[in-house]
């Protein structure tokens, strides 16, 4: 790997520059998320020469490893999951950059030797003392680690070197919690050092979202409560719990997925335009979006929030598969939801009486995640003396995965003597466009923060704003039990509560 910039495509895109010199140590290494998502992500990088010409990787972890025995299980993992071939000399370059130090995230000698390890990394490979540290733990782990680094000066930004930590999701599982895990990182770093991931921040859609609403004078002027009808933000999952039962069956739907992706996306869906694309530009906005969304009252919980739990039933391919309650590590009789539907509303110029609703659920009759604008019908009074009955309402859908593409919905005339009409779609699709490029997306996130731009990731205030929506629904959902659990069967649609929610308001969701 040579120190050029990544060549940029043939549209005259610039190239990308590689980022200044550091070591990433990952706590966790060893795990799922880590084999799943991160190191494909490096390798992705390193494919295409995004990653540090003066760059190192520790693994830290409980299991008793040697740095070989590590360099060939990150190996194992690129070749489980990873999707781009690295050629032998891009091999030779990382494979000798890549070490593993073991230990407990309690115990201070693990600190120690990493210290020391990071100490010899700077003088073999010129980090510069510049170290990103990814906490792939589960959450109860990373104050232990936070306060470890600081134990042996770690977490201190002296001699011109940077220290950020990536800290993932969740980021609490409540309002309390979530100040008091932000108390305690801000006790010990900056808050320009913490860096909350949210991996759907690393679609390319999602990215896409300010760039299509503020780069095309065509769309803005509609976007408001004039002529936007209301929205739907869907993320579907076809998959169970899978291993994750113990944690799931703590947190449930509602805590794993609303205060964090799907406020992303509504976020971004509905943010005013930043004064620039700077970090805390855009995170302001956001958060001033979120600060603006109506406070549920707890009395209108049971109208504006649905829960449901799957049961037994097929997949989209025939396969049988069990309910909630007899997934590995849930309880029997759990009452945990596995599918949240919301309706929210803004309370700014806006988007006053706008209505937005938010579903997400897992055993679903397919995997879709998606924004849906719906704008106004338009006036009926000129088709009203031809055969046509109704008019249908135009969309804008931006589907983030899978497929990830842009679609516009509107009517054309049917060919022939009558005037009659159908809805078409024109599409865009990034596959079909730019060529399929190999991604998780994690690599854009990674990239990012070694650049030190924080612009995708969670401030504190927009993590407890999340928190603070959410906490009339999670207290009343605590105070009264679900009734009827399971109440949607797996490979379906979801509860019939969620069709209700939106009836009400003479509307319906989208098809999954």
């Amino acid at each position: 790997m040579n120190d050029k910039a990544a060549a940029g495509p043939a549209t005259g895109v610039p190239p990308m520059r590689r980022p200044g010199p550091c070591a990433m140590v990952i706590f966790g290494a060893t795990g799922d998320l880590t084999k799943r998502l991160l190191v494909p992500s490096l390798y992705h990088l390193g494919a295409v020469q995004l990653l540090p010409e003066r760059f190192a990787i520790v693994g830290c972890a409980t299991n008793e490893l040697d740095d070989n025995a590590f360099r060939e299980h990150l190996g194992q993992a690129l070749r489980e999951h990873g999707s781009a071939e690295l050629s032998a000399a891009q091999r030779q370059w990382i494979d000798p950059r890549v070490y593993y130090v073991a230990g407990g995230f309690q115990d201070a000698r693990l600190f120690e030797r990493l210290r020391d390890r990071l100490a010899d990394i700077d003088r073999e490979h010129g980090t510069d003392g510049n170290y990103l540290f990814y906490l792939a733990t589960p959450p109860d782990r990373v104050e232990d680690i936070v306060r470890g680094l600081d134990g042996v000066g770690l977490a201190r930004e002296t001699g011109g070197g940077f220290r950020r930590v990536i800290v993932e999701k969740p980021f609490g599982r409540d309002l309390a919690s979530a100040r008091a895990l932000n108390r305690a990182l801000q006790a010990i770093l900056a808050e320009h050092q913490i860096y909350r991931i949210d991996h759907y921040l690393g679609k390319e859609t999602v990215q896409n979202i300010l760039v299509f609403r503020f780069a095309n004078g065509i769309f803005e002027p509609l976007w408001n409560r004039r002529y936007v009808d209301h929205v739907q933000i869907t993320v579907a999952e076809t998959l169970g719990v899978e291993k994750r039962g113990a944690y799931y069956d703590c947190a449930g739907a509602l805590r794993d997925m609303v205060p964090n992706h799907l406020f992303q996306l509504l976020s971004l869906i509905t943010m005013e335009p930043p004064n620039s694309f700077e970090a805390d530009a855009v995170r302001d906005e956001k958060l001033k979006l979120l600060q603006a969304i109506a406070p549920i009252a707890p009395e209108h919980v049971l109208t504006r929030a649905v829960r449901g739990q799957y049961g037994n039933g097929g997949t989209p391919s025939s396969e049988r598969v069990v309910g909630y309650r007899e997934e590995p590590n849930v309880a029997t009789e759990s009452n945990t939801e596995t599918y949240a539907a919301l309706k929210l509303t803004v309370d700014n110029w806006r988007w006053a009486d706008v209505p937005f609703y938010l579903r997400t659920g897992k055993r679903l009759r397919d995997r879709v995640t998606e924004i849906a604008v719906q704008f106004k019908r338009a006036p009926f009074m000129l088709f009203r003396h031809t055969p046509v009955a109704q008019l249908a309402s135009n969309q804008i859908v931006l589907r983030i995965q899978p497929r990830e593409r842009i679609s516009l919905g509107f009517g054309v005339k049917v060919p022939g003597p009558q005037l009659n009409m159908s809805g078409v779609e024109m599409d865009f699709c990034y596959g079909s466009h730019f060529g399929n490029t190999p991604a998780t997306g994690y690599e854009t996130l990674l990239y990012d923060c070694m650049n030190g731009d924080a612009t995708l990731f969670q401030r504190a205030d927009n993590v407890e704003t999340g928190w603070d929506i959410v906490a009339p629904i999670l207290d009343v959902w605590e105070a009264l039990k679900p009734r009827g659990f399971p109440n949607y069967a797996a490979g379906s649609a979801g509860p019939a509560e969620a069709d209700q929610l939106l009836a009400r308001d003479g509307r319906q969701w989208r098809p999954i």
